[in-house]
């Protein structure tokens, strides 16, 4: 079995990459040992695993895809029955694990397992069954992924918490505390007798995510002040929501204070700008990320990027209003773009100057010619095979995974446009630039 641990420093030094993390190699070994009496599952959405007498508890508790794996891999350590998860926040890799457990439960004559997790995880639940089909397409095309249905029956907490709470299962102690970040009902654990600190996906290897540009409100402040509060605990070993452990106290305070380092330059810079009249088409052009900490392993760009951290600071303080009125109340997008290919002299001449500022690297510009050609005749397959072109090459210079995503979601549509398909045929047929869901 790889040693979680080494393989995790390797990565802190710059000597490996999280490769063998996301490809799922790790995960299919088991349950790893990272402590005496602590065992890391590290799935897509990490699953920390601790034994007691009373029986196991779980911070985290992956997704519907792996609850069998899960399942199987805690019992190659034991067989001793799950009495108490904790959902660290209620987004769905976290959420669905406890199923085999409920019915091994059953099978046994035992209680169910207790699942506790904020006051707020009900509310999303209910907003997911009532937006079911809408998130659905919408994490179909950040993760490029057609086959994602999004679940409509959710394992409901059994006990919530507001702010804080310990829990007790014989001799282990979990203090339990609210902070909002990534979500609205996010908990972070610690175990002050082990020096252990379960963040959840207030860190997760990557720049942190308040930013995507597909779902709700996010909380950069409130998430930076969340992480220094745990630096302040002086933790020894840091075991995320995903990506790998990290140990030793020094370690984990400069990864945490870091992270809260970048939201509130970010946030900050935001504000300022705000304040001082300018619009979000202003403050996306002032802003800037410090490039030393971008560099840092995990914090690079790979899932969001501060540009969209920006645009949520934005929408946080200021609505969606971005101080262009002409945006206020827009013409039908198709309008606009007729009366600009009229201008261009047509259609035809707006995929031409999209093809040549592709070719001079202006590529943000070359996106929207691309897209006005398309929105002014949809049924223009020159248009179609330059907005190809175009965000095809726009996806391959993004770095994170929320805008390829969407790039490559173009790319399909234009794709099946061209051979008359399906837009999932081409998606699926995107080969290996499609982003695996499964594989991040």
């Amino acid at each position: 079995m790889t040693d979680l641990l080494d393989y995790a420093d390797r990565v802190w030094r710059g000597e490996e990459t999280m490769k063998a993390y996301h490809s799922g190699a790790l995960r299919a070994e088991g349950l790893h040992e990272v402590a005496p009496d602590v065992w890391t599952w590290p799935a897509f959405g990490n699953v920390h695993v601790f034994p007691t007498a009373e029986g196991l508890f779980c911070f985290d508790t992956g997704s519907a895809a792996t609850a069998p794996d899960l399942f199987a891999a805690t019992r190659a350590r034991t067989d001793a029955a799950l009495h108490t998860a904790v959902y660290s926040h209620g987004h769905i890799d976290h959420v669905f694990g406890t199923a085999p457990f409920d019915a091994d439960a059953a099978r046994r004559g035992l209680p169910r397992p207790t699942v506790l997790a904020h006051e707020n995880v009900p509310h999303r639940f209910r907003r997911y069954q009532a937006s079911q089909g809408y998130n659905s397409t919408i994490n179909q095309r950040q993760f490029q992924n057609p086959g994602i249905e999004w679940p409509a029956e959710f394992r409901f907490p059994d006990l919530t918490v507001a702010e804080a709470t310990t829990v007790r299962l014989g001799e282990l102690s979990v203090r339990l505390r609210h902070a909002r970040g990534e979500t609205d009902d996010h908990l972070t654990a610690w175990l002050p007798d082990r020096g252990i600190l379960c963040t959840g996906d207030l860190f997760i290897w990557s720049c942190p995510n308040p930013g995507n540009p597909q779902k709700t409100q996010r909380y950069a402040l409130e998430w930076a002040q969340a992480l220094r509060r745990m630096a302040a605990l002086d933790a020894e070993l840091l075991l995320p929501g995903h990506g790998v452990p990290i140990v030793g106290a020094q370690r984990v305070r400069t990864a945490l204070l870091d992270t809260a380092e970048l939201l509130q330059t970010l946030h900050d810079q935001t504000l300022a700008a705000m304040n001082a009249g300018a619009t979000l088409d202003e403050v996306l052009r002032e802003v800037t990320a410090p490039d030393e900490l971008l560099r840092k392993p995990y914090l690079r760009p790979s899932y969001d990027e501060p540009e969209f951290i920006v645009r949520n600071v934005w929408r946080h303080y200021g609505g969606w209003y971005d101080g262009d009125p002409a945006h206020l109340k827009p013409a039908p997008t198709g309008d606009l773009a007729g009366e600009i290919a009229r201008l261009a002299g047509g259609g035809a001449a707006l995929a031409e100057r999209a093809r040549e500022l592709l070719a001079a690297g202006e590529l943000r510009l070359a996106g929207h010619l691309a897209q006005f050609a398309v929105d002014a005749d949809p049924a223009d397959h020159l248009a179609h095979a330059a907005r190809v072109e175009v965000f095809v090459a726009l996806r391959a210079a993004a770095t994170s995974t929320m805008a390829k995503g969407v790039y490559g979601w173009a790319v399909a549509e234009s794709r099946a446009a061209l051979d008359g398909g399906d837009r999932d045929e081409a998606l699926r047929a995107d080969g290996p630039e499609r982003t695996s869901w499964a594989a991040l």
